[in-house]
C-alpha cells in the first residue's frame, strides 16, 4: 500500500511540475514565438550594402538582449533575438521575413529597417497577423491601422519632418533659392512631399531644382553638381547612409556652402559626417527627438550614464554613434511593451498594448517627448527639436515642436 502511494504520489508531484493544476502556469501564454522560457523577435537590417551604418541598430539590440536575458528575460522568459542581413534589398527581405516567421517562429518582427523593405513585406506581415512594430523608417504609411492594422512606425514621419524644415526656411529664409536631393523611393518622397506642403505655394517659386537618385549609384556627385549650376543657396538633402557622406563631400570639393537642411537619418556624426569630415557640416541644419549621449549636457544624466555602463559591458561597437544609439532606444520601447503584456504574449495582445500607450516618457527621450498611441493612431512620436550642428554636436535650439 505504501508503494502505491509513493508512486502516485511521484505521479502527481510530476503534473505539478509540468504545470498541470496550476493555475499561474496554466495562464502563462504559449503560442507563436512563445514558449514557457522563451521569446523569439525577428528583424532584418542592412549589415552589408549601401546602408550597411545601420546595421549598428540591430548589433546594439542584440547587446541590449543580452543584458536582458542575464537579468533573468521578461518575465522569466529569455528573449531569442534573430536578426538577418537583407543588405537593405526588398527581395532579400522578403526571403528572410518568410524565414522568420514560418520557419523561426517569431512573435513579431521588431524595428526592420528601411521604407522600401519594410513596405515589400507589409503585405504579407498583415495576412499572417504578425506584428510589424516599431519599424525603422518614418515612412507616414506605418500609421494606416485600417489597411494594416499589424503594423506601427515609431519615429516622428518623414512627411512630417519635411515640412518642419520648410516652415523653418519660410520663417528665417523667405527669399531663398531651394534645391532638393532625394532618392527615387517611399524614402525620398514622403520626404519631398512633406517639404512641398510646407512651403505651400510659396514652393513653386521657392524650389529652383530637384535631383534624384538610386541607391545603388555609384555616386550623387552629378546631382550635387547640377544643384549648384542651378542657383541654389538652400539645400534639402533627403539621403542617408553612403550617398549622404557622399553629397557633403562632393559639395564641400566643388565650393558650394548652401544653407543645408538634412534627414534625421543621415546626421550620424560617427557614421555619416564623419567619413566626409566634420567640419564640412558645420551649420547643418536637423531634428530629433531623443538625447545625443555624446553632448556635455546629459554627461550626468543618469540614463546616459547608464547607457554607457550598458555599453561597456554589452556592445562592442561605437557607443557615441548615434545610430547605435536609436537601436538601444527601441530595444528598450520593446521591453516596455513586453513587460506590460505580462503572461499573455499572444500576437493580438502585443498590438494591443503597443496601441495603448499613454503619455509614456522613456530616459533616452527628450525631456518633453512622450509616446502616446491609440487604436487609430500609429504614430508614437509627433515632437521635434531643431538641432544645428556646430563642428561636434548637435546643439539643440528653440522649443519643442509638435508637428501632425
Amino acid at each position: 500500500m505504501k508503494t502505491v502511494t509513493a508512486v502516485l504520489c511521484t505521479f502527481l508531484f510530476s503534473l505539478l511540475s509540468l504545470g498541470f493544476g496550476t493555475p499561474a502556469l496554466a495562464d502563462r501564454y504559449t503560442g507563436p514565438g512563445v514558449t514557457e522560457t522563451e521569446i523569439r523577435i525577428g528583424q532584418t537590417a542592412p549589415y552589408s550594402g549601401p546602408l550597411s551604418a545601420y546595421g549598428a541598430i540591430g548589433r546594439a539590440q542584440a547587446a541590449y538582449f543580452r543584458m536582458l536575458n542575464d537579468k533573468g528575460g521578461i518575465n522569466g522568459r529569455k528573449i531569442r533575438f534573430v536578426s538577418l542581413d537583407d543588405a537593405y534589398n526588398p527581395a532579400k527581405t522578403v526571403e528572410h521575413t518568410r524565414r522568420l516567421v514560418e520557419l523561426d517562429d517569431v512573435l513579431l518582427i521588431f524595428n526592420s529597417v528601411g521604407n522600401a523593405t519594410n513596405h515589400a513585406v507589409r503585405k504579407y506581415l498583415n495576412a499572417k497577423k504578425v506584428p510589424q512594430l516599431f519599424l525603422g523608417g518614418g515612412d507616414s504609411a506605418w500609421g494606416d491601422y485600417k489597411s494594416y492594422p499589424w503594423t506601427m512606425g515609431w519615429m516622428p514621419t518623414y512627411r512630417a519632418e519635411g515640412r518642419l524644415y520648410a516652415r523653418h526656411i519660410l520663417k528665417t529664409r523667405p527669399g531663398a533659392k531651394i534645391g532638393v536631393l532625394f532618392s527615387n523611393d517611399d524614402y525620398g518622397r514622403d520626404y519631398l512631399k512633406g517639404f512641398r506642403e510646407g512651403l505651400g505655394e510659396a514652393g513653386a517659386k521657392m524650389i529652383v531644382a530637384e535631383q534624384s537618385f538610386e541607391w545603388a549609384d555609384p555616386t550623387v556627385d552629378s546631382q550635387i553638381v547640377s544643384l549648384k549650376a542651378s542657383g541654389a543657396d538652400t539645400l534639402f538633402a533627403a539621403t542617408a547612409g553612403r550617398q549622404a557622406t557622399q553629397a557633403i563631400q562632393k559639395a564641400w570639393n566643388i565650393g558650394w556652402r548652401p544653407a543645408w537642411y538634412s534627414a534625421v537619418p543621415a546626421t550620424s556624426p560617427k557614421a555619416i559626417l564623419g567619413p566626409a569630415g566634420l567640419e564640412k557640416s558645420v551649420g547643418m541644419i536637423s531634428a530629433y527627438y531623443a538625447k545625443d549621449p555624446t553632448q556635455t549636457q546629459w554627461k550626468d544624466d543618469p540614463a546616459i550614464k547608464d547607457y554607457y555602463a550598458w555599453a561597456k559591458s554589452y556592445f562592442d561597437g561605437d557607443a557615441d554613434d548615434g545610430i547605435a544609439t536609436y537601436g538601444y532606444q527601441l530595444a528598450q520601447a520593446l521591453e516596455h511593451v513586453l513587460r506590460a503584456c505580462g503572461d499573455n504574449l499572444s500576437r493580438e495582445n502585443v498590438m494591443k498594448v503597443a496601441t495603448s500607450l499613454r503619455n509614456v516618457e522613456f530616459p533616452m527621450l527628450l525631456p518633453g517627448v512622450k509616446i502616446n498611441t491609440g487604436p487609430a493612431d500609429y504614430y508614437p512620436i509627433r515632437q521635434f527639436q531643431m538641432q544645428r550642428f556646430d563642428g561636434a554636436f548637435w546643439i539643440p535650439f528653440g522649443d519643442l515642436v509638435t508637428e501632425d
